[in-house]
């Protein structure tokens, strides 16, 4: 009984969007979708706190970045990217 209203639970929760608490620092992707051509591969379109925007691809076989990244931190979008790669891996 305690299983079919944990499956109950499961089914009648709504899906999250991980692009809503995918933040680390200042910079938060605000869309995540997977590549059309390579199932690695995410584009990412990220935002920081002073209004910085940049569109960034991310190779998770590589954790290799490419975009127009130089207005925001490195390092936070080095980490989102993990962040972000992890999350395909659990999927």
């Amino acid at each position: 009984m305690v299983g079919f209203a944990l499956l109950l639970g499961l089914i009648a929760t709504p899906p999250l969007d991980a692009a809503q608490r995918l933040c680390n620092g200042d910079v938060c992707a605000a869309h995540i979708t997977r590549s059309a051509k390579n199932h690695w591969e995410l584009l990412l379109r990220l935002k920081d706190s002073q209004g910085h925007r940049a569109l960034a691809r991310l190779d998770c076989r590589t954790q290799a970045l490419s975009g127009e990244l130089q207005a925001l931190d490195r390092a936070a979008v080095d980490q989102l990217g993990l962040r972000a790669c992890n999350l395909l891996a659990l999927r």
